[in-house]
């Protein structure tokens, strides 16, 4: 296949296509950057990272809700609640309180 290229047409008039490909010339001038040095590939050459890996090379991920961290801190905020030492987000409580709104 050649190159794809913006040659007029014998036939067209002598002023420019009425329609010029603007995908092709998007294409062209990442490929002509990439040939300048401007740039080090270009960008629709490059595969997707979001492609799944192949099974195996990912570890199955824990269930974080099942650590001993999870739990302890799930104790403390119990804790806390059940001691008055939190306090809910509402309209009449905002937060974080201030020592300013007490005046």
């Amino acid at each position: 296949m050649s190159d794809p290229e913006f040659h007029r047409d014998r036939r067209e008039h002598s002023g420019a296509p009425q329609h010029l490909d603007d995908d092709l010339l998007a294409e062209m001038t990442e490929d002509e950057r990439v040939e300048t040095g401007l740039d080090d590939f270009n960008p629709d050459e490059v595969p997707s990272a979001t492609d799944p890996l192949p099974p195996g090379l990912t570890p199955p991920r824990p269930d974080v809700r099942q650590s001993a961290e999870y739990r302890d801190e799930r104790a403390e905020i119990r804790r806390e609640e059940e001691a008055g030492e939190l306090r809910g987000l509402d309209a009449d409580d905002p937060f974080p309180p201030t020592r300013y709104d007490s005046d």
